[in-house]
């Protein structure tokens, strides 16, 4: 894969300003946005060189402030922010294993749940941006056992599909559904049984967790590897991203992998889905995760052409500033300005990746207990940073 230099931002004022919302988006390389709505940017200044400046440890003990009341409430995971190719908060709380008494670390990883797409979808745009395949082409051209003719990669990639989601169709079909289930398994499922289409393909958005799985062996079909043997080969080992890796139910977890509990402490047991990747199944760490936010920036994988097309909006047919590109979830505000991100929940996982591009600028939130107002500490974080009263309503769908 083709690597650039890193250019980093090490002494900017920060002003948050959200990529432009049209169907290109903005270039995505770093450099400074534009003053705010007031003409002014942020009060707050990021300066490396200063970490003993008043601003500096004011904005510290504003965030450590707020994650004691999280942790009291329940919170049990690590947190990043990041900003310029570079780490501005990092924090851990809770346990990996509360049976062990072993707590969480930087190298703990945690399931990623739902934030896995923008893995498969990244992988499958590498795979269109170099010719093995194309994003236009129907499924069945890779699948042949596909049982949907008209239903194209893209529409898989942006949720238009109309395929409804395995996790409730699926389980009438299975005899034992503790038992894994993979994606082989899966596809076999839907081309005996062919569960009805949700809607006329492309017609609009649904959510379907089947969509990712069905990409995911859409990849092992084109590259001739294992969905989990791509990801390190292509992804994991080439950024460095030591502690991340594809889920297993045959092999297990490995030693520093969480646990995933409940809310209130008990062991999510492994169940037929769990067998099922693409839409999920990913583990990684807070760091892994900010690797893998500045592979963007830096053209490790995808090129600039490729990311304007994953960070397109591709459904209108409902008003408001929710939208899905290729991939990832996006917000895009009347005013111009968007939000790239997505966020995961499976098990007992929650998980947040905030990406504000034309900023270089990254929230990361990953817990391994069930904790639902993990998608509202994005919004505070924001506003911290920003050392603003509120920062909008960021979205907390899954």
């Amino acid at each position: 894969m083709r690597r650039l230099l890193n250019h980093y931002i090490t002494a900017a004022i920060l002003s948050i300003i959200l990529v432009a919302c049209n169907s290109r988006s903005e270039p995505a390389s770093a450099r400074p946005g534009p003053p705010d709505k007031s003409g002014t940017f942020s009060t707050i200044r990021l300066s490396y060189a200063d970490t003993n400046s008043a601003e500096w440890k004011q904005t510290l003990a504003r965030l450590d402030s707020f994650y004691r009341v999280q942790t009291r409430a329940g919170f049990n995971g690590g947190v990043l922010i990041g900003y310029g190719g570079k780490i501005f908060y990092e924090r851990y709380y809770g346990y990996a294993d509360r049976e062990a008494r072993k707590q969480l670390d930087k190298n703990s990883a945690v399931q990623l749940a739902s934030v896995t797409k923008t893995f498969t979808g990244a992988s499958v745009l590498y795979l269109h941006q170099h010719k093995y395949l194309n994003i236009d082409d129907p499924v069945q051209h890779y699948l042949p056992s596909f049982p949907y003719p008209k239903i194209t990669l893209r529409m898989l990639l942006n949720h238009r599909s109309g395929v409804p989601d395995y996790i409730h169709w699926a389980p009438r079909y299975l005899k034992n559904q503790r038992t894994p289930l993979y994606n082989d398994g899966l596809l076999k499922l839907m081309a005996q049984y062919r569960p009805p289409l949700e809607f006329k393909p492309d017609t609009r958005f649904k959510y379907s967790n089947t969509n990712y799985a069905v990409l995911a062996s859409v990849i092992e079909a084109v590259s001739g590897l294992p969905y989990k043997d791509f990801m390190k080969r292509y992804i994991f080992e080439p950024l460095g991203m030591a502690h991340t890796f594809v889920f297993d139910p045959a092999e297990g977890l490995p030693e520093d992998a969480t646990v995933s509990y409940k809310y209130n402490w008990v062991r999510e047991p492994v169940m037929f889905a769990d067998g099922v990747y693409g839409d999920k199944g990913i583990y990684s760490t807070p760091e892994d995760m900010y690797r893998w936010d500045q592979s963007f920036y830096q053209n490790k994988l995808l090129d600039n052409e490729t990311m304007e097309l994953a960070y397109g909006p591709c459904s209108f047919e409902k008003p408001g500033i929710k939208n899905y590109g290729l991939g990832w979830r996006m917000l895009c505000y009347p005013d111009g300005y968007k939000v790239i991100y997505h966020n995961g929940w499976w098990h007992g996982n929650n998980t947040c990746f905030y990406r504000f591009i034309k900023d270089n600028f990254t929230i990361i939130i990953l817990g391994n207990k069930y904790n639902n107002g993990i998608y509202r500490q994005p919004t505070v974080l924001y506003s911290i940073i920003k050392n603003t009263d509120s920062a909008g309503d960021f979205d907390g769908e899954e």
